[in-house]
């Protein structure tokens, strides 16, 4: 008998995937997929931002809240459909094909690729820390200037960006069991690892100095940046500038978090490949977001009980957590955290590689994208989607921004940087769709099977709306250059939408 019909009937459906990933796999994909560098960074641009140890917490916990009630929402669509696609899938559904389109598009074009670009470049930067060799002046092709602006470049840090995207996605090529045993194995090394600079934070790193000026005066606020608006109209605000300029600054901040605290849809990617989805696809969107999302909120405490909130907002390149652990350990801090950031990369970007892929898959099956990317290999995976993932990917390391300082000294950019604030406000965008189509397909298909009902419904659903919805607004007004660029983006997927639409059937 063939191997593929020797399989448990359970095993395999007409989509031909296997259905390998239970309860506990899924929610190491969720949870490995949110923590990457981000939570070992950005607090110290949202300290700028609101100047005090209150509203650094306040940050985390809106985005916590934030997060959590976008999963619990999420999980009654991928209790109706557990199909491979996940977010594509439920807009298309509660919406229309081009809806669900214009989401997969963006997806591959910057959210998915982007990340899996800026997350690789992030592994090869700290495993510079370990071997100096890795370095991103040492040139294989030096820059290549093609404009005043943009130039393309090789260094031997993007050389190992490059090759750890190509390793990751030969290795899920091979099939998901081994994909899942390296999510599995990375994941739980990485939350250990982020656990271990919690706890040595809170029992070791602790001192009276840092724990008197942050939160003696907690809410006061020291440092902070102005918020400069994009439009004339708007006035400029800080968090000292009253209730408007303290939501501002809140609204504003959101953009490293919630950056940090993303993937965690990834799952509803590949839910043809989950062991009773309908149940365990909700289950590891909710179990994984709410055990990150904490672990994300200590680690700040733990920042803050051991580095005063100055400090924090100064430390060199952002490392918050590198210089945390310089505090405790002295120049060892460097070392010990760029080994738990190498780690966790590698696992992040294993999650972004399997999840992406089954997107493409989806858009594929409905002569969306490449047929070809419609495909499975013989090992019941999406390989070409795979590979063409990984290619898109890897050109996006590739283009650099060139900035010049006033003495006209020349340093190197990241173009996938760019994109990456650019559509954070479309990835919201598209939460808020996707939550309030929870109500669209109650009104559209009332009689439909829901194992899992959104949690809180009709108040949680509709309270992530109104807030993601306000902190949308504030971006417009004060974020106004990351704005626009993030809606052409999306808006370039019409008129690819419309060709393919016009394109004949196989």
């Amino acid at each position: 008998m063939p191997p593929e019909q020797a399989r448990p009937a359970e095993a395999r459906e007409n989509t031909g995937f296997v259905r390998g990933l239970g309860r506990w796999d899924s929610t190491m994909v969720v949870a490995g997929s949110m923590i990457g560098s981000g939570i070992f960074i950005v607090s110290a641009d949202i300290a700028r931002t609101t100047g005090s140890a209150g509203g650094l917490l306040v940050v985390w916990i809106i985005t916590g809240l934030l997060t959590i009630a976008a999963a619990l929402s999420y999980g009654e669509l991928a209790s109706m459909m557990p199909r491979a696609g996940g977010q594509y899938v439920y807009l298309r559904e509660a919406y229309s094909p081009l809806w669900g389109f214009l989401y997969g598009w963006t997806l591959f074009l910057v959210i998915q690729t982007g990340t899996i670009a800026a997350v690789a470049v992030g592994f090869a930067r700290f495993l510079g820390v370990l071997f100096p060799a890795i370095s991103p002046n040492s040139w294989v092709v030096a820059p290549i200037h093609l404009s005043s602006g943009y130039a393309i470049s090789l260094s031997v840090q993007q050389l190992v960006g490059l090759l750890m995207i190509v390793f990751l996605t030969f290795l899920n090529t091979r099939g998901l069991a081994l994909a899942k045993t390296i999510q599995n194995v990375f994941t739980s090394a990485k939350t250990l690892a982020l656990f271990g600079l919690i706890a040595v934070g809170l029992a070791i790193g602790a001192n009276h100095a840092a724990i008197e000026a942050n939160f003696a005066s907690w809410w006061t606020p020291h440092g902070a940046l102005p918020i400069v608006p994009g439009f004339s109209f708007l006035p400029t605000l800080s968090v000292e500038s009253g209730v408007l300029g303290l939501l501002v600054a809140l609204g504003v901040a959101q953009v490293g978090s919630l950056f940090s605290s993303d993937a965690w849809n990834n799952i509803g990617f590949a839910s043809d490949e989950v062991k009773d989805a309908k149940r365990n696809v909700a289950f590891a969107m909710a179990a994984g977001t709410v055990l990150v999302i904490a672990l994300y909120l200590l680690a700040n405490v733990a920042y803050l009980v051991t580095l005063p909130l100055a400090d924090i907002q100064a430390a060199p390149d952002d490392r918050v957590a590198t210089a945390t652990l310089n505090a405790i350990f002295g120049g060892a801090g460097a070392t010990i955290m760029a080994i738990a950031i190498v780690i966790s990369t590698f696992g992040c970007n294993n999650g972004l590689i399997l999840a992406g892929s089954r997107v493409y898959y989806a858009m594929a099956r409905d002569r969306l994208f490449f047929r070809s990317c419609g495909e499975l290999n013989s090992k019941q995976v999406p390989a070409v989607g795979l590979w063409l993932q990984c290619l898109w990917a890897c050109v996006l390391v590739l283009p650099r921004t060139i900035q010049r300082d006033a003495a006209g000294v020349v340093t190197y950019g990241n173009l996938y940087s760019n994109l990456l604030d650019y559509v954070v406000f479309a990835v919201l965008l598209f939460y808020v769709l996707t939550i309030a189509g929870v109500f669209v397909l109650r009104a559209k298909r009332p009689n439909a099977e829901r194992p899992y009902k959104a949690w809180g419904y009709p108040v949680v659903p509709a309270l992530y709306v109104i807030v993601a919805t306000a902190i949308m607004l504030v971006l417009i007004g004060y974020k106004t250059q990351m704005t626009w660029p993030g809606l052409v983006i999306v808006l370039t997927g019409i008129p690819v939408y419309a060709v393919w639409r016009r394109a004949p059937a196989a």
